[in-house]
């Protein structure tokens, strides 16, 4: 089966391709969606449209008709996402054009064959007596569940919570009882660190809500700038360091190929961590490429 990449990028109204003037996305703030879409869009045919979302914009089901599906669905584009991102995380989306075409994507995620890879600058906060250091690469398989107020955690007490070998787990004795728990799983791989922040790709083996996010935090590396760890960042608006990198899904109701769409992020998630980089973000991004393959080549062979 053939593989394509991203196919040919979609320029903005500068003509740059996506992402390549940071500040562009980032500003993106219009409720005009033909504006949104000029200077969002990643790759579009026939089938699916994806975009790159800024950050503080929801995908869908934002209150006062804010959301990206309803500011299309008003200027006369009906869309339907095959997922979803959070609206403090910015990144690719997948979004279908038909039902036909949503409903093959939605059984790809379903059966969990869609690649799917996130960029994250997190705070070497560490736990006691864990230390502030992440592992090369690392696991962490805790079961999440929703408690007051909506608020996703991990369903079991912090301090159960067992850190050894690269791998963060829980034992199954310490699993709150008389809640709906939902077994998660996150992979990561370190791309660069310093003594305050450290940069990961993330591949998320599971899809639940805030999963990145919670499963990060609980480890003692919470994300840069996340409303949901951080109020102080929320109230001062920083940007929450979470992007949706890299898609691939097979084009199943045409000729089975297998496409991959990426975006690079914008200079605002690098902003806190920028003038400590060894070396350029085209680098950085690099090096993230090589380790998000070698989990992959892992994955599929079941080690």
């Amino acid at each position: 089966m053939a593989t394509r990449h991203n196919g040919a990028p979609a320029e903005t109204a500068t003509g740059e391709a996506p992402g390549a003037d940071g500040g562009a996305r980032a500003a993106t703030t219009d409720s005009d969606w033909p504006t949104i879409r000029r200077r969002t869009t990643v790759r579009e045919d026939e089938a699916v449209l994806v975009i790159d979302k800024p950050a503080d914009v929801s995908v869908v089901g934002e209150r006062h008709d804010t959301d990206l599906m309803q500011l299309a669905k008003d200027a006369g584009e009906w869309l339907m996402p095959a997922h979803r991102i959070d609206k403090v995380t910015s990144g690719v989306v997948l979004l279908a054009r038909s039902l036909p075409v949503h409903a093959d994507l939605a059984r790809q995620f379903n059966r969990r064959s869609v690649g799917k890879a996130y960029l994250a600058v997190v705070r070497n906060d560490g736990l006691p007596g864990a230390g502030p250091v992440l592992p090369e690469e690392g696991e962490v398989e805790l079961p999440l569940s929703v408690g007051r107020k909506s608020r996703v955690r991990v369903a079991a007490p912090r301090e159960s919570i067992r850190g050894e070998g690269g791998r963060w787990s829980v034992a199954e004795g310490d699993v709150l009882a008389k809640v709906r728990t939902y077994p998660s799983k996150t992979l990561f791989a370190t791309v660069w660190r310093d003594e305050r922040h450290t940069v990961l790709v993330v591949r998320p083996v599971t899809g639940r809500r805030h999963q990145i996010r919670v499963h990060l935090a609980w480890i003692g590396h919470p994300i840069e700038g996340d409303p949901l760890f951080d109020r102080a960042a929320a109230a001062d608006g920083a940007r929450t360091c979470l992007h949706s990198w890299q898609l691939a899904y097979d084009e199943e109701w045409a000729d089975g190929e297998r496409v991959t769409v990426s975006a690079a992020p914008d200079d605002a998630f690098w902003a806190p961590v920028r003038d400590r980089l060894p070396g350029t973000v085209d680098e950085v991004l690099e090096r993230a490429a090589r380790l998000l393959g070698r989990m992959e080549r892992r994955a599929r062979s079941g080690r």
